[in-house]
């Protein structure tokens, strides 16, 4: 592939008055003449509602963060930013409102940046800096996810393997902490996360709260260094920052939850970012061997690899496809040849989950009722595939819009496809959303696309946010 830069390829595509991401080597970005959208300038007053909305919202989770144990926090409360336990319900009420609010606060700034608001990127990444830290020193809250992160790292800084052994073997605190749904269930998680939770567990010891606390810090390193780069390579550096760095409803699950879907967000940043730029072979290499970690994260991350490389195998790139189609798999192989195969065993029946809510459900049901579970079962895992794939075909052709660079093609496709797997699978959970918002973030605005987002966001937050204990009412 030609590695030669043309005037298109610096300044954006002839017409779109878009401009295109700076490159690695740190040269200076050409200003944007096109007016409303050039990045930081307020063409509008600030939305005074929405912004207090989101604040609120933040804020609201940090109290119940805080005030831990309830029920919607880990069952043992982290002794940095503590206050009084919440009792009985109250932790519920002030939970579902403040995601409400961050959702609200949200949509309600999107809508604002559409009308000419600009703000400060960097304003916007100091109050989510802000608000992380505030969620890194409180309690995990909304998912008890983290806990077993923790019990997994304690397994193999034990020097067992996490991929056979289960939390409830550990006994102890480790063991305690972990959502009941998930003490008898091996690891589903890659080298790269286990890594990660062994490093952790090999600081903390016999301290499970030193663990979670060493994740909680990681992670919220990770969080922060993603919105950096995304205002960094974006051609719209206010709307990055606005849906990465200082979106409410990201730091309320990602960062309050503690969940290692953040780290895939950055290897598909900088996967993207590098897939935008028409890169030469070392950098197709690189882009592989990033799709690599993140599937090292998550094996969910295969529909990113997938995303990225179908423009690539539409048009019949195959020198750049083979390049980083070989450095992918070379890097996964790397990475699980010490594990074993075994380490995919409990994918298979993680596989056959259904979340609540989920459009499956009324076929798992009608399984149970009439054609039995098995067949109800095997008609899912063929027909979400396929629903997958054209909602995504959908969305492209929402966000499709005016003319754009051609070279955010591939992170369009990426998009796409995430947004579709969100929608369709039948196992989501709302920090799933954390390989879809950074992408979001790269693009330029598809109003119907953001909103879509939001809303499946805020719909499975106010779900799904029982820190393990499920809903008792």
């Amino acid at each position: 592939m030609s590695t030669t830069t043309t005037a298109t390829d610096r300044h954006g595509a002839p017409g779109t008055g878009v401009t295109l991401a700076p490159s690695w080597g740190g040269t200076r970005r050409p200003k944007d003449r096109s007016g409303p959208e050039t990045p930081g300038t307020d063409r509008t007053g600030p939305p005074s509602v929405p912004i207090a909305l989101s604040v609120a919202g933040v804020l609201l989770m940090v109290l119940v963060a805080a005030a831990a144990p309830n029920d919607h926090t880990l069952d043992m409360a982290m002794p940095l930013l503590r206050l009084p336990a919440l009792a009985g319900p109250a932790s519920t009420y002030l939970t579902c409102a403040a995601i409400a609010a961050q959702g609200l606060g949200l949509l309600g700034m999107l809508h604002a940046a559409g009308q000419g608001w600009r703000p400060s990127p960097r304003k916007l990444l100091t109050a989510g800096g802000v608000g992380a830290c505030l969620l890194t020193l409180a309690t995990p809250v909304g998912s008890a996810d983290v806990a077993s992160y923790a019990a997994y790292g304690r397994i193999a800084s034990l020097g067992l393997d996490p991929y056979r052994v289960v939390p409830a073997d550990l006994g102890g605190t480790y063991a305690h902490l972990v959502s009941s749904v998930w003490a008898r269930t091996p690891s589903v998680y890659g080298p790269v996360a286990t890594f990660v939770q062994r490093l952790a567990a090999d600081i903390g010891g016999d301290h499970v709260l030193v663990t979670i606390g060493v994740l909680m810090a990681a992670n919220t390193v990770v969080y922060l260094a993603t919105g950096l780069i995304l205002v960094r390579v974006a051609s719209d550096r206010s709307r990055a920052a606005l849906l990465w760095a200082a979106n409410p409803l990201l730091l309320g699950l990602l960062v309050g939850g503690g969940h290692v879907d953040t780290y895939l967000a950055l290897f598909a940043v900088c996967a993207a970012a590098l897939a935008s730029r028409r890169p030469d072979w070392l950098g197709e290499a690189l882009i592989g061997a990033l799709l690599g970690l993140a599937c090292g994260v998550k094996i969910s991350a295969a529909l990113l690899a997938v995303g990225l490389s179908w423009p690539l195998l539409r048009e019949r790139s195959w020198r750049p496809l083979l390049v980083r189609a070989v450095s992918c798999l070379g890097v996964i192989v790397l990475l699980y040849a010490p594990v074993g195969l075994h380490a995919f065993a409990p994918l298979s029946g993680a596989s056959q989950l259904v979340s609540v809510p989920s459009v499956w459900q009324l076929l798992q049901l009608a399984g149970r009722l009439l054609i039995g579970p098995a067949v109800a079962a095997a008609l899912i895992s063929a027909a979400w595939p396929a629903l997958m794939l054209v909602t995504a075909s959908l969305l492209l052709r929402l966000g499709a819009g005016p003319a754009r660079p051609d070279r955010l093609e591939q992170p369009r496709t990426a998009h796409a496809l995430a947004l579709g797997w969100n929608i369709a699978a039948p196992w989501s959970m709302p920090w799933y959303t954390a390989m879809t918002w950074p992408l979001a973030a790269l693009l330029p605005r598809a109003r119907t696309n953001d909103y879509l987002l939001t809303a499946l966001t805020l719909g499975l937050a106010l779900a799904h946010n029982t820190g393990g204990h499920g809903w008792s009412w």
